[in-house]
């Protein structure tokens, strides 16, 4: 067969891997298999690196994978074992984990399916309960650190997270597969492939339930999956794929970090706190109830659309649509002064809804003081409900990108990226528990509010309506963010022997917009509209030395609009005077060998990132003034190294290594100015110079081995180690030079194991059976912390050299997943 790889696009639409746990080197064998991946991925617009072409950083994981290692952990995890990514369970309820890669969290850091943005166009957030269903049908994740292959002007500071669902043309196949858990936990899935009719018409359906509990305790969920793709090449100018996928879920969450003396005083011991312990819950007439509870639907519908003028131009174009329904529920009111969360609480940590219930009514409780003088009559200082904030969004977009080759050597892609969005904002009564309303005065063209009306926390299966609640129902807030996105794309590529290079850039304006309709007349309830122009550009090339050597560099500059928040003052529609572009600098330097039995990677990699905004307060003269932090600067630096080695044919040992230097630079002042005489009333330093940025590990390394002992059994075994992990910690803050800095975190590391057994009968029908066992050892080990309380002078207040008064979220113990699939 003849190959040559530099025939295609060195960002076409077609997937190579090499990751710390898999690489295949170019080979016949390769060949074959991308081309079978080609067959099952969904691509359209998305730009996918490829191997000793691309020059970014970049590890993929293919379904097989994700399929048999994933288990009941959360998504994200699958990629803890790549370099400089590090993802926690955070809470800990269903779908509540976060990834942060190169040292920055995933509101920068793009993450795209199929090559459509999905982070949140108000805040960059990325909630992966959201997703949870994505795993069932992702064909390959492929994680690029640093500037990545997207043309888009994406938010992609520390890296891109692509997710490559399957397409409808997969080959003909059903799927029916068992999982049991840890805690409850149970998934049953199906699933079903038509294959490509000779007509060219083709589809994929797949439905999963899963539901139980996390491993903290009170966080029950329950949640679906629903994934339909219809594909149609009626010839070979034309492809058409349609999909839609939604994941409605609800789940208890453990919303809050504790003290690790609480960890201890509730069911834990000086040596070993009980790491399940959750502040958020308790029982309600005998049943688990939490004031922390999650509720969303979010489908997404694409049409992509590739059309092949000629030989050398096509044109690549998807339409999609997101309508995310939902929100999340927590406390409002207060028992004699006192929220729920500080109440006297059972010996065993839980909160006492049921007394907060009778106490609602008018009954005797105690120990929780004076009874209550309007019972039934809950308002923001008497009685005690549980509300939901609601955060619902329509979201609808476009991307084309036409790609010409000029020769073989040369080729270019122009296109175009259109988004609009609507996030709806509001809060509403979720349980009244006991009451018969709640008084609210927060609108000022309907005050008091007397509401009575509750609406259940579960997901709705219709989302695609608009506001479900009239304003009469609403409380605390009520308003829309309205975010208009327009961008332009071009990039160059040059391709020729052992040489690939690129040049790219992009320009966006983003049209800002806030109605609220609570705290204005409604003549005076829409902002004015906000304009702001972010651009970027980057550039890189790689050269392959020989068959075994490559070398890359890239470097690129982006100036990227703030966020939503940043754009409106003190959650109105004042318009911050103080707007600037946040500015990313980096640049990237990489190395790579290939051989039949070895390969491995090096990157060197330096990202500074400026004028990152923050808000801060101040009092002065007995007045409150708000200055907005101009010159914030974060640098983020490191080296990451990650091999694989197959010394013979039934192992295959993976491994990787990454040491970063995250820390901010200098000390920014920030000035507080008179709105009304624009004069400069008081200044503060923030003492940043050289503090460790927190929340990540700087330094991770991973070790593991695939053993396939013969075709029906293999197991594999991995370890991982964190070091290096600060609390977070917030610049703005900081605004005395007393020393108080992000508290280490003890570093740790963790074994986790799997096996396989599988058999495969007539007519491609087969059976596999997985077992997952994660934290085998059953380490105790601090994921996160929030607060930054410095060790006490006495042993005693310390717990493995960490304040016992620090807020935490410990990593999970010992978990285990059990599965059995047939394929038909």
């Amino acid at each position: 067969m003849n190959f040559n790889p530099f025939k295609k696009s060195m960002l076409a639409t077609v997937v190579t891997f090499s990751t710390a746990s898999f690489y295949f080197a170019q080979t016949t064998d390769t060949v074959s298999k991308e081309r079978d991946i080609e067959q099952v991925v969904l691509t359209g617009v998305a730009d996918i690196a490829r191997d000793r072409k691309t020059p970014v950083a970049v590890s993929t994981i293919r379904e097989a994978v994700i399929v048999e290692r994933l288990g009941n952990q959360e998504f994200p995890e699958i990629l803890n074992t790549t370099p400089s990514v590090y993802a926690t369970k955070s809470g800990g309820g269903f779908g509540d984990s976060r990834i942060n890669v190169r040292g920055f969290d995933q509101r920068n850091t793009a993450v795209m399916i199929n090559g459509v943005p999905v982070n949140d166009m108000e805040n960059g957030a990325v909630y992966w309960s959201n997703w949870a269903g994505l795993s069932d049908v992702t064909s390959a994740m492929q994680v690029q650190r640093g500037l990545g292959s997207s043309k888009l002007a994406i938010a992609s500071v520390g890296g891109t997270i692509n997710v490559l669902t399957r397409s409808a043309d997969k080959k003909k196949q059903g799927n029916v597969m068992v999982s049991v858990g840890n805690d409850g936990y149970h998934k049953t899935l199906f699933s079903y492939n038509t294959g490509k009719y000779e007509s060219g018409w083709s589809s994929s359906f797949l439905m999963s339930r899963t539901a139980g509990s996390m491993y903290a305790d009170g966080t029950e969920f329950e949640g679906y999956n629903y994934y339909f793709a219809l594909g149609y090449n009626p010839n070979q100018k034309h492809d058409f794929q349609f999909t839609i996928t939604g994941a409605p879920q609800w789940h208890h969450q453990r919303a809050f970090q504790s003290r690790i003396s609480d960890h201890i005083k509730y069911g834990g011991t000086e040596e070993e706190p009980n790491r399940k312990y959750n502040q958020n819950w308790g029982y309600l007439n005998g049943e688990e109830y939490s004031m922390a509870r999650n509720y969303y639907h979010k489908p997404v519908m694409s049409l992509n659309w590739d059309w092949k003028f000629t030989d050398m131009t096509k044109l690549s174009t998807v339409a999609y649509a997101s309508f995310g329904r939902g929100g999340g529920s927590g406390d409002a009111g207060r028992i004699n002064g006192t929220f729920y969360n500080r109440l006297p609480r059972t010996a065993d940590g839980l909160v006492r809804y049921d007394d907060i219930v009778k106490w609602n009514q008018g009954g005797i409780v105690a120990d929780f003081g004076a009874v209550n003088a309007t019972p039934g009559i809950a308002s923001s200082s008497n009685g005690i409900i549980r509300r939901a904030s609601i955060n619902s969004h329509n979201w609808l977009g476009l991307i084309t990108s036409l790609n010409h080759k000029f020769n073989d050597y040369l080729s270019a892609s122009v296109g175009l990226d259109g988004r609009t969005y609507t996030g709806m904002h509001y809060r509403v009564v979720s349980d009244l528990l006991g009451n018969q309303s709640y008084t609210d005065t927060s609108n000022i063209n309907n005050r008091p509010n007397i509401i009575k009306n509750t609406f259940d926390a579960n997901p709705s299966w219709n989302p695609f309506g608009g506001k479900t609640n009239d304003i009469k129902d609403q409380m605390a807030y009520s308003n829309d963010g309205i975010v208009n996105w327009l961008g332009a794309f071009g990039q160059l590529e040059y391709s020729k022997d052992a040489l690939s290079a690129f040049v790219q850039g992009s320009v966006s304006n983003q049209a800002f917009q806030r109605i609220d309709y609570m705290l204005y007349a409604p003549a005076e309830q829409e902002s004015e509209k906000v304009d702001l122009v972010g651009f970027n550009v980057k550039g890189g090339a790689n050269y392959n030395i020989n068959e075994n050597h490559n070398v890359f560099a890239n470097a690129g500059y982006y100036e990227r609009q703030p966020f939503f928040g940043a754009v409106f003052l003190n959650n109105r529609n004042d318009v911050n005077p103080g707007l600037t572009n946040e500015k990313i600098t980096s640049y990237e330097l990489g190395y790579g060998f290939r051989s039949a039995i070895f390969n491995a990677n090096v990157n060197l990699y330096n990202t500074v990132w400026d004028d990152i905004y923050r808000r801060i307060t101040s009092r002065v003269d007995g007045q409150t003034f708000v200055a907005n932090v101009l010159g914030i600067k974060e640098v983020h630096r490191g080296v990451e190294l990650d091999f694989n080695v197959r010394p013979a044919t039934f192992v295959t040992v993976n491994g990787m290594l990454s040491v970063g230097d995250w820390f901010y630079e200098g000390s920014p002042t920030a000035s507080f100015i008179d709105d009304q005489t624009n004069e400069v009333v008081a200044t503060q330093t923030l003492y940043l110079d050289g503090l460790k940025v927190g929340d990540a590990a700087q330094l991770t390394a991973a070790l593991g081995a695939d053993f396939r002992i013969n075709k029906y059994f293999n197991f594999d075994a991995q370890y991982r180690y964190a070091d290096n992990l600060y609390s977070a910690f917030e610049p703005q803050n900081r605004t005395t030079n007393d020393g108080a800095t992000a508290v280490k975190l003890p570093s740790y590391g963790l074994v986790d194991l799997g096996a396989t057994l599988k058999y495969d009968f007539a007519n491609n029908q087969g059976l596999k059976f997985r077992v997952n066992v994660n934290n085998l050892f059953d380490t105790t080990y601090i994921a996160e912390s929030r607060t930054n309380i410095a060790a006490d002078s006495n042993p005693a207040n310390n717990w493995n050299g960490v304040n016992k008064n620090n807020e935490v979220f410990f990593g999970f113990g010992r978990t285990w997943n059990a599965s059995v699939a047939y394929t038909f």
